[in-house]
């Protein structure tokens, strides 16, 4: 396997497509599908990277990224926030939050697998660097 992805989604037909496609690329996911139960699966599973829906119930995506970024367990997790919100705002707001990537709802299957494997790579480049 290429590593662990949780995907918090609270579309159950957008969830199953992105797991879909990200077991069909190789890696092992698990699933969300509101804020507070990604947070507690953060902290169970310890995913590689998490691939985060905008809009949540409960607690939004923006709020769950800002979570993970306090916490020195998950600081430094890789996220992919995904949104069917298009506007300069979200990708800005989103970025301030502390999201690597952004991802516009519908996206590309090869687009998510793309973004998934740069930060995958980048982040065991700086883990690797740290080692040494």
């Amino acid at each position: 396997m290429r590593g662990k992805i949780l995907v918090v989604e609270d579309d159950k037909d957008e969830l199953e497509m992105t797991r879909s496609v990200l077991e069909t690329a190789g890696f092992t996911v698990g699933t969300a599908t509101n804020g507070l139960d990604a947070l507690k699966k953060t902290r169970l599973i310890s995913p590689d990277l998490i691939v985060l829906d905008l809009k949540l119930p409960g607690i939004n995506g923006f709020d769950v990224c800002e979570t993970l970024r306090k916490d020195s367990l998950t600081a430094s997790m890789p996220i992919v926030m995904v949104t069917g919100w298009g506007s300069q705002f979200a990708r800005l707001a989103g970025f301030d939050s502390g999201v690597d990537e952004f991802l516009t709802k519908p996206f590309k299957e090869e687009e998510l697998v793309s973004k998934v494997d740069k930060l995958l790579q980048a982040r065991g480049s700086s883990k690797a660097s740290q080692r040494g």
